[in-house]
Formats: C-alpha cells, sequence, structure tokens
C-alpha cells in the first residue's frame, strides 16, 4: 500500500470518528446491499423513519437536523452509492434513480423494518417516489422535500422552458467538472438550487461534506435527463398508496413549485406545507421539526 493510500485511509478513519461524534456517539455502521456497500447511523425506537439523501449529501446531511425524531421514532440515515463515505464503484459513471431505489429497497429488507416512513429531500425525494410506485408495501408513509421529477413538467410549453432552463442551469457546473475544477462545480450547482452565494456562505464543515460527494454530482451531470430525472408518469405516482406530505421551500427557485403541483395532482392521499424563509434545503428548524412530527403522528 501506498504512503498516500495510507494517508487517505488515515484521513478517511478521523472523517468517520468526527462523523461518530456528531451522531451523538453513534458508530457509522456498514450494510452490504446489491453488488455495494453502504453506511448507516440510527438512532431512537420505535416506528422506523429511513432518511434518504439528495445530491451532495450523505448520511449525515439530515441526520443531525432529525435527532430530535428520535425522540417518538428510530430514525436511520445512510449514504446512498457513491457518497462518502462508501466505496467508489469504477463502473459508477451515471446516476440511475432505479439503482438507487432497488439500494433502498434491499436497505428497507436487510434491515427487517417492514413497511416504513421515508423522508426523501431532493434527489432523495425522487428515489423515494421511484421505490413508492415499484415497491408500494414497503411505503407506510412519504415525506418528500421538493423532488425534481421533472418528467411531471412535460405536458405544457411552459413546463418544458423549465425544463431546459434547468439544463442550462446545470451546464456551467458540468464544464466546470469537466476542467477538473471541483470546488467550481460544486459552487456553481448550489447557487442554482438553493440560491446566489449558498456556497460561500457554508460552514466549513458542511462545505467540506459537499466536497466530499463532488464525484457523485459529477457522475449526475454527466447523466443525460431523461434518465437522472426519471420518466415516472402521474399514472406510476397513482400506484402509491401511502399518505405523502410535500414540503416546499417558500423561496425555492420556479422549477420546484411547478413540481409539487404535479405531485398533488397525481398522488392519491397528499397533503402539502410550506416551509417559510427557507429555500431547497427546506431548513428553518422549528418549523420543519413540527410539520414532519404532525405528519408522521398522523399515520
Amino acid at each position: 500500500m501506498s504512503i498516500s493510500s495510507l494517508a487517505l485511509g488515515a484521513k478517511k478513519a478521523r472523517r468517520l470518528g468526527d462523523d461518530a461524534v456528531m451522531c451523538g456517539q453513534l458508530r457509522p455502521q456498514p450494510i452490504r446491499v446489491n453488488d455495494t456497500e453502504l453506511t448507516y447511523v440510527e438512532q431512537g425506537r420505535g416506528d422506523p423513519v429511513l432518511v434518504v439523501h439528495g445530491t451532495l449529501g450523505d448520511f449525515r446531511s439530515w441526520f443531525e437536523k432529525l435527532t430530535p425524531l428520535a425522540e417518538h421514532y428510530r430514525v436511520i440515515a445512510y449514504s446512498r452509492r457513491a457518497h462518502y463515505p462508501n466505496v467508489w464503484l469504477a463502473d459508477y459513471t451515471r446516476c440511475i434513480p432505479t439503482v438507487h431505489a432497488a439500494d433502498l429497497a434491499t436497505l428497507i429488507e436487510t434491515l427487517e423494518l417492514g413497511p416504513t416512513h421515508i423522508f426523501g429531500h431532493s434527489y432523495g425525494a425522487l428515489i423515494s417516489l421511484v421505490l413508492a410506485s415499484q415497491r408500494p408495501a414497503l411505503v407506510r408513509a412519504l415525506i418528500l422535500g421538493e423532488p425534481p421529477l421533472l418528467s411531471l413538467l412535460d405536458a405544457t410549453s411552459e413546463g418544458r422552458a423549465i425544463v431546459a432552463g434547468i439544463a442550462d442551469e446545470r451546464e456551467p457546473a458540468r464544464l466546470a467538472f469537466a476542467d477538473g475544477d471541483l470546488e467550481a462545480g460544486v459552487r456553481v450547482f448550489l447557487d442554482s438550487v438553493i440560491g446566489e452565494g449558498t456556497f460561500e456562505q457554508l460552514p466549513g464543515v458542511e462545505r467540506d461534506r459537499a466536497m466530499d460527494n463532488a464525484a457523485a454530482l459529477r457522475a449526475e451531470l454527466e447523466t443525460p435527463p431523461e434518465t437522472l430525472f426519471s420518466t415516472l408518469t402521474c399514472a406510476d405516482l397513482q400506484r402509491i398508496d401511502a399518505p405523502a406530505l410535500l414540503l416546499s421551500g417558500e423561496l425555492s427557485p420556479t422549477v420546484f413549485p411547478h413540481v409539487t403541483r404535479e405531485l398533488a395532482r397525481c398522488l392519491l392521499r397528499v397533503e402539502q406545507a410550506m416551509i417559510p424563509g427557507a429555500s431547497h434545503d427546506l431548513w428553518n428548524p422549528p418549523v420543519f421539526t413540527k410539520t414532519i412530527l404532525d405528519f408522521l403522528a398522523k399515520h
């Protein structure tokens, strides 16, 4: 083993130690899922709530924010394939939502969770929808934070224009990655989905976490949009019988309210909640936590 490999291993070990401290001394655990190994952490007892992170995220992204739920539920957060600290698979060159949904299904089955409350944020919410449409028996309730299910916007000229605009916004980030400038790619991407200056305003630890997952973002940006954003239709969504809560940020970019409106039209059992003062990160702690707890208490 080379000195550089040893250094990288030591750095990863230190970071995992920091993650354990961050998670209240809970040790991140590996679990074999399909053809890879994923990392997860859990806290609390009761009905399971499984957290599915979005782009540039991993198990750390929402676990801290959802720890108040652990007073009432068994909260489990995991890192999707190709996300920190999981081993990078050499053949992971595209981000395919059905592959991630299959991982999620296997995770639920391997942990023997039974029908599960699933909270998905952003791309994690899209994966949660794919799972719920394909394996509805695994889902007890859905909490969906602005999934980019752009296929729902194909029916109108306005929707198609919005989708085209998304492609244009993503191109500078893709080009930055192609030039080898990972930080510029992450900066441009975050500024486009949350708001100008987002990357610069992140605390150092959150910036480091985003950079930990830059390679996964690069794979997303190289994935054709019709694959990346799924081809789920309204008819597919109507196969989902689980109750769903659609969370929206008051300050989120235009695309997300349009998708949320279509989701509300298609899903059979749906509630909606606006998080005031929040963008796509949905982070307004008192409102966010109370909204989720109130929904889960009903289901």
